[in-house]
């Protein structure tokens, strides 16, 4: 009978740690399935972040640079008017230059 007990209980450790056993594997699949999906989620986080960033990025870009032709347009106009307002005093004293100059080159010293 004691041999009987015995076996029995050998049995029910049997059992017992075959059970423990399945419960360590679903737990392990489990945590592999849980690891899976954070890492599917953490890279769908990442892409939502880096797809903003790059549309924040793009938009300082464009405001920049629309700035920047702004500001383009408006030297090329000063530079304009600067060259025009310098033609004009050139054409009012290029004859008295025109005519300092011949008397000095035709101005003959001994």
């Amino acid at each position: 009978m004691e041999d009987y007990r015995r076996q029995g209980g050998i049995q029910q450790l049997l059992v017992a740690e075959q059970e423990a056993r399945q419960i360590v594997n679903t737990a392990r699949t489990a945590k592999l399935n849980r690891l899976k999906q954070a890492k599917d989620e953490a890279g769908e986080e990442v892409a939502k972040y880096r797809a903003n960033m790059e549309k924040e990025f793009q938009k300082i870009i464009s405001d920049s640079t629309g700035f920047s032709g702004v500001n383009v347009k408006r030297l090329d106009e000063e530079t304009v008017t600067k060259i025009d307002q310098l033609k004009k005093q050139a054409a009012k004293v290029s004859p008295e230059i025109v005519k300092m100059l011949m008397t000095h080159v035709t101005g003959v010293k001994i």
